[in-house]
């Protein structure tokens, strides 16, 4: 299957230009991966204790993460890298195990360069739009879970009930217009999620 990478170029080269404006620092922990990080806009002031930095593309998959790899990961040599990707790529057709190949390849690339960088899967979570996925959500959740169990420098986020209610079904409260991304609400109970990963790092 072709993957169009030059749809990001655009995106990715106003990265590098903000950077070359105002470099990010070294060392901080780094969000990345497809709009779940990209439409997170309050995320440095929800880790305030931290330096962050959101390198997020909205509609991206594992592999254009490791593609861009050395454009927006590795210059900032980041300490930890929360990411959070796989949606789209089963959304576009992908086999939940193609899709673990390809998170699978994403941490071996980032390891290969930054064997330090604790990575984090925020796993993917359910969302009103893409219920009749919910199980290809749960494999590739399931795939990534058990590889990080015995990956060092690799930890899974659990974070598919994020939106439920006592139903087991998305709150559609969560969730912006489209009934796919997060509303602020949402993005309150991520942060919740992703705090005490945090506390467990070095800032």
């Amino acid at each position: 299957m072709d993957h169009d990478f030059d749809v990001w170029e655009t995106e990715i080269a106003a990265y590098e230009a903000a950077d070359r404006t105002s470099p990010p620092p070294k060392h901080a922990i780094l969000f990345t991966g497809s709009s779940t990080i990209a439409l997170w806009q309050m995320l440095a002031q929800d880790f305030p204790e931290h330096q962050v930095i959101n390198r997020g593309f909205g509609g991206s998959e594992p592999v254009d993460s490791t593609h861009f790899a050395g454009r927006i990961i590795f210059p900032y040599e980041p300490s930890a890298i929360f990411f959070y990707s796989g949606a789209n790529a089963l959304a576009a057709g992908k086999s939940p195990a193609e899709v673990f190949a390809d998170v699978r390849e994403f941490v071996e690339t980032v390891h290969a360069r930054l064997p330090e960088t604790e990575i984090v899967f925020i796993s993917l979570f359910a969302t009103i739009d893409r219920w009749a996925m919910a199980e290809e959500f749960r494999a590739v959740n399931g795939l990534v879970k058990e590889y990080a169990e015995g990956r060092p420098g690799l930890t899974y986020l659990e974070a598919f009930d994020l939106t439920f209610g006592p139903d087991g079904k998305p709150r559609p409260e969560l969730f912006a217009e489209d009934m796919l991304h997060l509303n602020a609400d949402g993005y309150e109970l991520l942060a919740e999620r992703v705090r005490p990963f945090l506390a467990a790092m070095r800032s």
